[in-house]
């Protein structure tokens, strides 16, 4: 579970650290960024039309000047320990929230989820199962699959058969 917490929160604080240096590079413009989309998509008709050289040359040197316009290299270095920190708080965040819904399942605070994992199991295995089944092939643990067979047991969701337990 650790390596899937550590992993996530990896991927998460990586990510916002990519969106944050991607948004400082373009100062935040996302419309700069479409209209050069929208100007490169131009270029690359006029080239496919056959047009002249002299116009595909006016075409890139225009492009070239609205990329320059748009985009700030030197603001987005400048700024990467911020993106770098927001990045790491994002993971950090990630590596909280993942941790608080891991231990609230793991510490048992709500037993009737436990319940509908045992009910679920059961009826998986036809109705029959033994406690063994049940510690080896569900993530309850030993502890927690002895308390909601005995919790089930004495309200009658459960009967006791030899080893096993009944629907």
């Amino acid at each position: 579970m650790n390596v899937a917490r550590l992993l996530l929160s990896l991927i998460a604080g990586l990510s916002a650290a990519l969106i944050a240096f991607s948004a400082a590079f373009v100062r935040g413009d996302v419309g700069g960024v479409m209209h050069y989309l929208h100007e490169r998509a131009a270029l690359r008709r006029l080239t496919e039309s056959g047009a002249g050289a002299e116009q595909i040359a006016k075409a890139k040197a225009d492009l070239l000047a609205l990329g320059q316009a748009v985009a700030a290299p030197e603001l987005a270095t400048q700024l990467l320990p911020l993106e770098l920190l927001l990045g790491v708080l994002v993971g950090l965040g990630v590596w909280w929230i993942f941790g608080e819904r891991v231990a609230r399942a793991a510490s048992g605070a709500r037993p009737d989820i436990q319940e509908r994992m045992v009910l679920r199991f059961a009826h998986r295995r036809g109705g029959v199962f033994t406690l063994r089944d049940l510690m080896e092939r569900s993530p309850l643990s030993a502890e927690q699959a002895r308390e909601v067979t005995t919790r089930m047991l004495e309200r009658g969701q459960l009967r006791r058969e030899g080893e096993g337990y009944r629907l």
